[in-house]
Parts: C-alpha cells; structure tokens; sequence
C-alpha cells in the first residue's frame, strides 16, 4: 500500500496544540483531527478540527451523534480525515482505550499520540515529542519509527 505524506503548516500545529492544551488544563485527554485534502503526491491538512467527544484523564471517546456532525462537515468542506492527534497525561503510547475508540480505522490510518497534555510541545518539537502509530492489515497499531515519523509528517 502506498502512503502518502501529511504536509501540515507549523501554524495549523500550534493551533492543534492550543487545542488540545486547553483540554489537558483540566486534566483530561483530547483529540483533534487532521482534515484534509489529497493531490498526486501528499495530503494536505487544511483544518485542525475538534469533535464532541467524551474525555477523563485517561481516555476520550467520540459519541455516534458527533460522528454524524463531522461526517456532515467532511461533505461540505470536501475533506477527509488525515490523521487524529490525541493527548495523554504522561508518556506517549496507543492505550487499549485509544485502540478501541479511534476514530480513522483504514489500513494506513494515522494516530498521534502526544505527551504530558501536550505542556511541552510546540510546533518545532512536535516530531521528537509524539509518539505515532499506523494502523495495519491486520487491525494492529504499529508504531512508526523516527525515520517513518519524519517522512509521514512534513512540518513546513
């Protein structure tokens, strides 16, 4: 399977990150997804969107009725969703919650995991911070190793 790269501006990452700050200032995980659209060669993100969705500190998990909305949103933008990008209070791993609730199921589906409620990450770290994961054939997140990280997620 070919995959294409996730080319995203440092400034839809930081609006991302802000995101899920505000989230983790009150102690409880978030998720944001990567809209955007495909050409030849990439996937560009255009829109860093927040579903409804239910959180704890360690969890979060996206209700059918905030499924619908972003699938609505999805049609009227003419988008689809690149990756999503969650928090976690510590370390950055996919947790059986984050496996079970994801909300990209696609063989080559993106998951980013970033650490410590995303208080030590900015635009310009954001590869060294997060952990990420791709789903494969067999239903299994796998994690990308550096070199896979940096080559799936072009920050420019």
């Amino acid at each position: 399977m070919k995959y294409f790269p996730i080319v995203i501006t440092p400034f839809l990452v930081t609006e991302t990150l802000d995101l899920l700050r505000k989230a983790g200032e009150r102690h409880l995980e978030s998720v944001v997804l990567w809209l955007g659209r495909r050409t030849e060669d990439r996937i560009s993100v255009t829109e860093p969107y927040v579903p409804a969705h239910t959180a704890d500190c360690d969890y979060f998990r996206i209700p059918s009725h905030a499924i619908s909305d972003l699938l609505s949103h999805l049609t009227t933008t003419g988008t689809f969703v690149a990756a999503q990008v969650h928090t976690h209070p510590k370390e950055a791993f996919h947790s059986r919650p984050d496996d079970k609730w994801a909300i990209v199921r696609h063989e080559g589906a993106l998951s980013l995991v970033v650490p410590y409620f995303a208080r030590k990450t900015e635009a310009n770290n954001f590869l060294d911070r997060i952990a990420a994961f791709r789903l494969n054939s067999g239903n299994i997140w796998e994690e990308l190793s550096p070199q896979d990280r940096e080559s799936l997620i072009q920050i420019t």
